[in-house]
């Protein structure tokens, strides 16, 4: 039976996650897939048994197994919509353990969290799907181990640290921040943290072992690759010390400063505290996307739970709830503003290429030659025009360091001597392609308003694209360093490079 106390929290929670969660399908079902979903899409499609070329397995895997029921935008961000909803109820679990004379409070805190435009807005099914989930309930594991000392929680831990691994590898700041916390403490504090290791390091190893018959690749894009000529700007400081303001929002955040509220709850503090101060360290070099911070604050705002008393609470729930209506008009002009608004800007052609994939498909199939193949020098574009065409296209030219998922699955060798049509968003220069074909024409082609050029090239010649094409792609992403055992490696063997040391 609820007291009087509790059942006023309770119904505005209920009322708030009926709300929130009719928000979130509208939003699935409304907003176009973007081209980062339709890239994981085809991990999907094409499953890997330990990684991609960016990022460890985790989300291909969600995404085989959805694939198999079917491949409605909806159905496929499932997972998304349902993730904060797990997250909040594992939250209030946790603050009834910490305060178990307070139940208001939790429900209370599952009403502000819910309130929060991050947890109703962001609906798309990417590698931070997986990621939160599992980074969230080791979390919650371990601070279950913390209150009961039971090391059969150090294991669920461990298993759900590893899984997160398999996710991202920015799981990694939560395994440090095991360390930080356990490291200092007692010799049973060592063995706590010498399970979670040994329970999370089978799914790492997985991984390794992938990225060694694969190139590396993982170890390559996270490490090398995508911090090439990373160096310090005091902007990245900036954008992310703003970014955490507007994440714990400045009431939150300013109170819990003013009551000193560090001064309680170690284990749950070290949750968020440690990951917040190491991307800190990382903002003074490189640009701290939004997404990269979102594992760790639902330990802020539990421990933002356990230290303000629900007036408060109640309070900045209702401030958050102002805060996300700006957010809800953004996307129901993303959703619903008619394109031909803003004709003529960069934004212009990327909403008509996400909301009109599948018209665009149909006009660029028109007169394909039948042995013809349809490819964009855009990973993102690519990938798009995969999920909307039912047919994978491949991504012709160098790309960039991200995506380069097609590397392992496109054979250039295969068309040589065919036709190719390339479609971009950009203007082609016909005299940049003229050295990979025996003739190439270049048109212009329209779609509600928005402009995409087509460059049919007649002839595909394989020996001067691998020479200027792929020879700078295998210098460039494919160096390895000279310590790492390499025993395989598709894109190099497929081409005839050999092995480069960095």
């Amino acid at each position: 039976m609820l007291s009087t106390d509790e059942a006023a929290p309770r119904r505005l929670f209920f009322l708030l996650l009926a709300i929130t969660t009719l928000i979130k399908l509208w939003l699935a079902a409304a907003i176009p897939f973007t081209g980062d979903e339709a890239y994981f899409y085809l991990w999907g499609s094409y499953p890997d048994w330990g990684g991609y070329y960016d990022h460890p397995p985790m989300a291909g895997w969600w995404l085989w197994v959805l694939q198999g029921v079917s491949s409605s935008t909806l159905w496929l961000r499932t997972p998304a919509i349902l993730l904060w909803i797990a997250v909040v109820f594992g939250m209030m679990d946790l603050l009834r353990r910490l305060q178990p004379h307070h139940a208001d409070k939790a429900w209370m805190l599952g009403s502000l969290f819910l309130a929060l435009p991050f947890t109703w807005s962001l609906n798309l099914i990417t590698t931070d799907t997986p990621l939160i989930l599992f980074l969230f309930f080791s979390g919650y594991a371990f601070l279950r181990g913390e209150q009961s000392d039971d090391l059969r929680w150090y294991a669920v831990a461990g298993l759900l640290l590893g899984l997160a691994l398999l996710s991202k590898y920015f799981a990694g700041l939560l395994a440090i921040t095991y360390a930080a916390y356990l490291l200092p403490r007692s010799r049973r504090s060592w063995l706590k943290l010498i399970l979670i290791a040994l329970c999370a390091l089978p799914f790492m190893l997985l991984n390794m072992a992938w990225n060694a018959t694969h190139c590396w690749n993982n170890i390559l894009f996270n490490l090398y690759n995508r911090n090439a000529g990373s160096q310090f700007d005091a902007s990245h400081l900036i954008i992310y010390m703003l970014m955490m303001v507007y994440l714990i929002t400045p009431w939150t955040g300013l109170r819990l400063v003013r009551t000193g509220a560090v001064r309680g709850y170690w284990p749950l503090v070290s949750l968020f505290a440690v990951p917040f101060a190491l991307f800190l360290l990382l903002s003074f070099f490189k640009t701290i996307g939004l997404h990269w911070v979102l594992a760790f604050l639902p330990f802020f705002f539990l421990w933002a739970g356990a230290s303000l008393d629900i007036d408060v609470l109640s309070k900045h729930r209702r401030w958050n709830l102002w805060l996300g209506l700006p957010h809800l008009i953004a996307l129901l002009l993303l959703a619903y503003l008619p394109s031909n608004v803003i004709q003529g800007a960069k934004l212009h052609t990327d909403i008509v290429m996400h909301r009109e994939a599948k018209a665009l498909i149909k006009m660029l199939r028109q007169d394909l030659p039948t042995d013809a193949t349809i490819m964009t020098p855009s990973y993102s574009f690519a990938s798009l025009l995969s999920y909307h065409g039912g047919s994978y296209v491949p991504v012709f030219g160098g790309g960039s360091f991200h995506a380069r998922f097609d590397d392992n699955v496109t054979d250039f060798h295969s068309y040589a001597g065919k036709p190719i049509r390339i479609v971009s968003t950009r203007k082609i220069d016909p005299s940049t392609l003229l050295p990979y074909f025996d003739s190439v024409s270049v048109s212009e082609r329209m779609l509600d308003g928005a402009r995409f050029w087509v460059a049919d090239g007649q002839g595909f010649r394989f020996e001067p694209y691998r020479t200027q094409v792929l020879t700078q792609v295998a210098q460039t992403y494919y160096r390895l360093p000279a310590f790492l055992p390499l025993h395989g490696c598709r894109f190099m063997e497929q081409y005839g490079f050999q092995r480069q040391n960095r």
